[in-house]
């Protein structure tokens, strides 16, 4: 895990510019630094070293290809370059080895088998720019789901590439100004979806994709599309065809062993390894896993919070004493996570808005007091329905889909009678009666979002209310942009289930919930690897049905009985909490006079972004008590609070 920068054109002093844009990148890599030029190529390239594998200097980077061919910075890491060092040697194509980095391998790999043919065989996280000396070209790369990122744009004259926008912003000709039709995709979503970025001329690299820019492109300040060479929408259309035909204890084994393949390959590192662990089903189930393949206890790290209904420490505990962890625990005050938002703008660069960044970096924080590379179970939701909406989307539509707009309206408008907390009373009375998968956490802020979304006019606009956090847009004027959704390849066929599934793969997953894990744990010199996300787990979940995936109410069927094998099921069986925070008391409480300042209606008017307005009357609605409307909130206080930090406003 590392931070890479690099110009193409531009003037002579380009080395020093690269330079200077690596070192806004030193948190990702505080071990070392480096750069590479050709001054007549007019291109540079930058890293910042987190040293995992390899400490010594024969993993240092930029590195050149044996052959002299190819100049490369990455970030991340390639699991199994082990098997691609074999594969090169049987061959007889492999150099006399330097060293024994993942980068030296992937380099050896570009030289006998060619850049997107290497793409194919990775196995691994990774962001990467190459210099091509033969071709003259500068090559960037993404890995397949999109753990780590990768920007590029203008700065004056030249194309500039970097993990994050700080190093950009580090350009002397960069000129940020505002992205309008990013900022109502990020209005809407709560983060701006790839190939957005919150600038003008600056795009994201999507996941999967690669690219080969030449000096004439540069020169003409155009640039080629982006070229897939792996494609969720093949997966899943070949898992279609190719479904599994097993029974389900047998789809429980191939399951954990290719599970098992992908946290054996994630443990190899030259230095302090371990994981984060909630308690919830995904993390548990990657603990367990570690476990039975590691020799050793395996470090695991929790953050606690006082207030019950946000802390899952206890059941992460629980669980570690069972599988014999080596447990850190920490209980934050109040006061210590609201500390931590002053920094956020300058941790995420862009506007973001998923209040469970604040514990999220509190976890790795604490988990860089012990350890540099920690393993989470992110991607467990997204391959094996395990987020409410899917169950309740799917019943949702069955009952309400074939009714007019109008009707579906009328009862939109008596959900929302109530407020959410007569809704939570409402419930907890009903409590005693109701079976344990409609036993929620925070029922009130779910049911009023259910009749927000039950007014949709058919199964694409069904999932953009889901996952849209402002129902209306609180921009000023008539600023809009398609949905994401509708950028994505379509799949036939698929269930709205599945279709939902799918989506999230494709956006909320690689922007939301990727960007979240690696800009916190980046910002403390942290690596985090994410096995539920290896292409062989991606590919068997997809080749299951549906009903081993999502029922009776729940969802991850499998890996539920997956985990049963190593964790007694009342550790893990519970309502899902999620990550998160009270941030609408901290709204109405102790964050009150900052929000109101950022909340303004002369400095909102002043910013000329959003509708004060609206966001006035959604304020008093939420201090008033009568509505939560702490999320769509937190997209404006967010963006106020960046807008800030970047001297934009």
């Amino acid at each position: 895990m590392c931070g890479l920068a690099g110009l193409f054109g531009g003037g002579a002093r380009i080395g020093e510019s690269a330079q200077a844009m690596a070192a806004a990148l030193s948190h990702r890599g505080p071990d070392d630094a480096d750069a590479w030029s050709d001054a007549a190529a007019r291109v540079a390239l930058a890293h910042r070293r987190l040293s995992i594998l390899d400490l010594s200097p024969h993993g240092r980077q930029p590195m050149r290809s044996a052959d002299g061919r190819y100049v490369a910075v990455y970030n991340g890491e390639i699991y199994n370059y082990a098997e691609l060092r074999s594969r090169l040697e049987a061959e007889g194509r492999a150099p006399a080895w330097r060293g024994h980095s993942d980068t030296e391998v992937m380099l050896a790999a570009f030289v006998a088998w060619g850049f997107e043919r290497t793409l194919e065989r990775l196995r691994g996280m990774f962001a990467l720019a190459a210099w091509d000396a033969a071709e003259r070209t500068l090559l960037l790369a993404r890995d397949r789901l999109g753990e780590k990122p990768l920007y590029y744009g203008w700065a004056g004259s030249s194309l500039a590439i970097a993990s994050e926008l700080k190093a950009l912003r580090a350009c002397p000709d960069f000129e940020p100004r505002v992205n309008r039709e990013a900022l109502a995709l990020y209005a809407r979503y709560g983060y701006v979806p790839s190939p957005w970025s919150i600038y003008e001329g600056v795009r994201k690299l999507p996941p999967g994709c690669w690219m080969a820019i030449g000096q004439a492109d540069v020169d003409a300040r155009r640039l080629p599309e982006p070229r897939r060479y792996w494609s969720l929408a093949e997966v899943v259309s070949r898992a279609r065809k190719d479904s599994f035909r097993g029974s389900e204890p047998e789809a429980v084994e191939a399951l954990e062993a290719v599970l098992r393949q992908a946290v054996s390959e994630q443990l190899v590192s030259d230095v302090p390894l371990g994981a984060f662990l909630s308690g919830g089903i995904d993390s548990t189930a990657i603990v367990a896993l570690m476990q039975k393949v590691s020799g050793t206890p395996v470090r695991t790290f929790t953050i606690g919070f006082h207030e019950y209904r946000y802390n899952e420490a206890p059941h992460a505990a629980a669980v570690a004493r069972h599988l014999g962890a080596d447990h850190t625990e920490l209980y934050v005050s109040d006061r210590e996570a609201m500390d931590v938002i002053p920094q956020l703008p300058g941790i995420y660069d862009e506007p973001f808005a998923d209040s469970s960044q604040i514990p999220t970096f509190l976890v790795s924080r604490l988990a860089r007091r012990h350890v540099t590379v920690s393993l989470s179970g992110d991607g467990g939701d997204e391959l094996f329905g395990g987020y409410n909406r899917y169950f309740w989307a799917s019943g949702l539509w069955r009952r309400v889909g074939a009714l007019p707009g109008a009707a579906r309206a009328l009862g939109a408008k008596a959900i929302a009678l109530l407020p959410p907390g007569a809704w939570d009373a409402l419930h907890g009375a009903c409590q005693p009666i109701l079976p344990a998968s409609l036993r929620l956490s925070q029922p009130g802020d779910k049911i009023h979002k259910l009749g927000r979304v039950a007014g949709a006019r058919d199964e694409a606009d069904l999932y953009e209310r889901f996952m849209s956090l402002w129902h209306e847009s609180p921009l000023k004027g008539a600023t809009g942009a398609p949905p994401t959704s509708a950028l994505c390849p379509e799949v036939p066929g698929l269930s709205l289930q599945e279709r939902m599934m799918y989506l999230d793969l494709l956006t909320y997953l690689p922007d939301d919930l990727l960007v979240k894990v690696d800009r916190a744990a980046m910002a403390v010199s942290l690596e985090t690897r994410v096995p539920m996300l290896d292409p062989r787990v991606v590919e068997l979940a997809w080749r299951l049905p549906l009903s081993m995936k999502i029922g009776e109410g729940k969802g991850k069927r499998v890996l539920r009985r997956l985990l049963e094998r190593h964790v007694p099921a009342s550790l893990f069986e519970r309502p899902k909490m999620g990550f998160g925070i009270p941030l609408e008391a901290w709204l109405r409480g102790p964050l009150r006079d900052w929000a109101e300042t950022l909340l303004d209606e002369r400095r909102l008017a002043a910013e000329g972004y959003f509708d004060p307005r609206k966001v006035r009357a959604t304020w008093g609605e939420h201090l008033s008590g009568r509505r939560n409307w702490q999320h769509p909130l937190w997209v404006v206080l967010m963006f106020g609070a960046w807008l800030e930090h970047e001297k934009l406003a």
